[in-house]
């Protein structure tokens, strides 16, 4: 009995420090996204130029949704390797919130595509959505269409009768909230048919783009930018789709390696969620030239603030 008491207590000791380390590795990184992001929202509230752009518009609507996603993300991800249960209707708010900023993701990008190709197609008799002024309506769109296929992903089906979303404490994890297999493949027809048709639209816009550079006599420089920040989409578009790898990277991994199944988790969630996310603006905000020229006067001036000399 003694020696069944002590390594229970081994046991739960590992799982603690093991929660522990995770912990202190997800929050760190995180914290340095969000500083990154601020700043680069700061820039963008400070320099009036950058919302006259429906471009730069569009990059600051992305850094605020890819914000969501990461920080309910890592709610998620505290919650689950705490073991911390409370009742349904407070849970399903923070999947939604999950599900539909990642949906968001990928409409943003193909958006972002078409704005490239709208302002090189049609230089001078832009369309009106397009305007900086009214950019918002495609905005809101974008919204709505991300919100509304979640919401049903987690209507549909059959509820367990025996768990009340008002009282009954569960994990806040998709397949506690809504276990029906219809779900599951909804949602992956869901996501399926959003990734092939933001490919389709950012390899569209690729194309158009390259066919009208070859046509240019004139202002090459900037139609030859557009093919570039079209092709980094697509970058973009695959770091999200890497996410889509965990049940296969999970299925390889457990049979060649002898760690358990959270630890499994948790590296698949820290390098095929987390670090694309993290990159994914940061690599879009750092190639373009005026807003790496702003971040970094941005950044020294907030260090001498902090280290006066």
């Amino acid at each position: 009995m003694h020696n069944l008491t002590e390594l229970t207590g081994n046991a739960t000791s590992h799982t603690s420090l093991s929660v522990i380390i995770k912990v202190c590795v997800v929050i760190p990184f995180f914290c340095i996204f969000l500083c990154c992001i601020v700043i680069m929202l700061r820039i963008f509230a400070t320099n009036r130029h950058f919302l006259d752009s429906s471009r730069y518009i569009l990059f600051a609507y992305m850094l605020i949704n890819d914000t969501l996603q990461l920080l309910s993300s890592v709610i998620l991800f505290l919650l689950v390797m705490c073991l911390v249960k409370f009742p349904t209707v407070y849970c399903v708010p923070l999947l939604l919130l999950s599900t539909s900023t990642f949906m968001n993701t990928t409409l943003i990008l193909a958006t972002m595509s078409l704005e490239r190709y709208v302002a090189i197609i049609y230089p001078l008799q832009r369309p009106a959505a397009w305007r900086s002024d009214r950019i918002w309506i495609i905005i809101l769109s974008i919204w709505f269409l991300s919100f509304i296929f979640p919401m049903i992903e987690y209507s549909i089906g059959e509820r367990d009768p025996a768990v009340d979303i008002l009282s009954t404490p569960v994990l806040c994890k998709p397949i506690y909230i809504n276990s029906s297999p219809i779900r599951g493949l909804f949602q992956a027809a869901v996501n399926i048919l959003f990734f092939a048709v933001v490919s389709v639209v950012i390899l569209f816009t690729y194309i158009q783009i390259l066919l009208k550079t070859r046509k240019m006599r004139q202002d090459k420089v900037s139609a030859s930018k557009a093919k570039h920040t079209v092709l980094l989409h697509s970058f973009q578009l695959l770091l999200c789709m890497l996410a889509f790898t965990l049940p296969i990277t999970e299925s390889i991994m457990a049979p060649h390696i002898s760690w358990p199944p959270e630890d499994i988790a948790f590296f698949n969630y820290f390098c095929f969620i987390l670090i694309p996310r993290f990159l994914s603006p940061l690599i879009y905000g750092f190639r373009d030239q005026t807003l790496r020229d702003r971040f970094g006067k941005t950044f020294l001036c907030c260090s001498n603030k902090a280290n006066p000399v």
